[in-house]
């Protein structure tokens, strides 16, 4: 990287030869790391992105975690040769351990991970890239990255739970377009579509990354947990559920907020008047009741 590391105190960096990662100032960067393969996604990269996972959630270097690709691609999606191939000399217990693995980092971590993630889109990004993508909290892209489900053209139809993870964010209309034809698209139309969040020059995308993961670096890390897990639980309940679900979680944010971030914000806006709820966030105290 062009920029100066934080020091890992000693500690040991996570990661192997299919991820990397790199610790700045609060950020941990993780690559997906096979760019002669536009970092396709084999069975050794999903271990080793587990164990990445499994380690930065307990790791006080690691405040926001930003998810992309080593080289000119994000990921090229599945490695088929290890997965179609490789899979079909093995066992079924090692197939399905294969598989568990892959599904394990890819959505049933990411999309409830302990600590906020987004998702740098600095390339290509197909297939079962998009999985990943859509389960990270935020997403920015490149204007020039090159999405695709290019599946429909070689017979098979979006592996995994693609097809769930699109329909989460995108259209029915926008979706089966682009899984029935197989077309690519840009990064400004992966915004459109509502897949990132922002569609950047290629010169800015690091700096842009880099400056919103600062911003949630500096919010109450216990209720942007909190909030991140209220959204995505409430959007799969009825409304009756949802209530009484986000009361509950409500008090539970209060009463598990070492910061005391409500008191702090009720005081400082209701008596003190020193802080604008729409103007940046309450001053904070880090270290607890004080």
């Amino acid at each position: 990287m062009d920029t100066k590391m934080a020091s890992t105190d000693q500690k040991p960096v996570p990661g192997g030869n299919d991820v990397l990662v790199q610790f700045e100032d609060g950020i941990a960067w993780v690559h997906l790391n096979r760019p002669d393969k536009r970092n396709a996604m084999s069975v050794g990269l999903a271990r080793e992105m587990n164990a990445v996972l499994d380690a930065l959630e307990i790791d006080d270097r690691c405040g926001v975690i930003v998810l992309t690709g080593s080289g000119e691609a994000f990921s090229a999606g599945m490695d088929l040769k290890d997965f179609f191939r490789a899979t079909d000399v093995v066992s079924d217990v090692e197939r399905h351990r294969a598989y568990r693995e892959t599904r394990a980092w890819q959505w049933r971590t990411l999309m409830y991970y302990a600590k906020p993630t987004i998702a740098m889109v600095n390339g290509w990004c197909f297939g079962g890239a998009f999985t990943p993508l859509i389960c990270c909290d935020l997403a920015i892209a490149s204007e020039d990255a090159v999405f695709g489900l290019s599946e429909i053209n070689w017979g098979i139809i979006p592996g995994g739970v693609v097809s769930k993870a699109i329909s989460t964010l995108m259209g029915d209309r926008e979706a089966l377009y682009y899984v029935m034809t197989g077309e690519k698209f840009d990064g400004k139309r992966a915004k459109e579509l509502g897949l990132v969040n922002e569609a950047v020059p290629a010169a800015q995308l690091k700096n842009r990354t880099r400056e919103l993961a600062s911003i949630l670096l500096d919010k109450n890390p216990t209720v942007l947990r909190q909030a991140r897990m209220a959204y995505k639980y409430a959007r799969e309940m009825n409304w009756e559920l949802a209530s009484e679900y986000l009361t509950a979680k409500g008090d539970q944010t209060t009463f598990v907020d070492p910061e005391r971030g409500r008191a702090h914000g009720l005081t400082q806006f209701l008596d003190e008047k020193t802080f604008k709820p729409g103007h940046g966030h309450y001053k904070r105290d880090e270290g607890g009741d004080s």
